[in-house]
């Protein structure tokens, strides 16, 4: 009996070892996702296109609007598009997705060509300011299918095209140092130098008279 005692606390007392000091299941789960995030930021292309999409979209507009039943730019959509071609133009390894939209108004079949026409018109737009047509390949229409405002009348906001950072036209190396850069920007911009040290008043000499 005695010895089996003891072989049940050595048993206990390994299985104990055998687990890090200190360790528990959320650290290592936090550990792994730390980890998990760390390799794909060294991976880098998919986070570098999630970033530049919000880059994108924080600094032009990316949503231009139509007139109903067309498929025509007027003044407004092509200085949007105007500006967009200044970005993009910033980036030649970038790609870029032109989405198609229409309202509710007009049939599933109607909408979808229409929605087709105003990708179509963007890109040609944006081709006519410099852009290499290969880099917007991917153009997409979504018809009435994914409306701003859910509705069945005629709606201008719903009537659009929106364009968005899809991708690189291949693996560059300059992914992992200039596009860190360009990315981290805001990050380092915005540090400014701080202090919580106050010069203090000056005091007082006080003299007898």
């Amino acid at each position: 009996m005695f010895k089996h005692t003891i072989l049940l606390v050595l048993l206990v007392a390994v299985t104990g070892c055998a687990r890090e000091v200190g360790s528990n299941r959320k650290s290592r789960e936090n550990f792994g996702v730390a980890s998990a995030n760390n390799t794909a930021v060294h991976r880098g292309e998919r986070d570098y296109v999630v970033a530049l999409g919000k880059r994108f979209a924080k600094e032009v507009p990316t949503t231009i609007n139509f007139a109903f039943n067309s498929a025509r730019l007027d003044g407004q959509a092509r200085a949007i598009l105007d500006r967009q071609a200044d970005w993009i133009n910033q980036f030649p390894e970038v790609r870029f997705t032109v989405y198609g939209h229409t309202d509710a108004v007009g049939s599933n079949g109607y909408n979808r060509a229409l929605g087709q026409r105003r990708a179509n018109a963007t890109v040609r737009y944006l081709v006519s300011k410099g852009i290499d047509r290969r880099r917007l390949q991917a153009v997409v229409s979504f018809g009435e299918t994914r409306p701003v405002i859910d509705t069945p009348d005629r709606e201008r906001r719903n009537r659009r095209t929106v364009t968005e950072v899809s991708g690189f036209l291949k693996r560059h190396q300059t992914l992992d140092g200039r596009y860190a850069a360009i990315i981290d920007r805001d990050y380092v911009e915005s540090a400014v130098a701080q202090t919580t040290l106050t010069q203090a008043p000056e005091q007082q000499t006080i003299t007898d008279n």
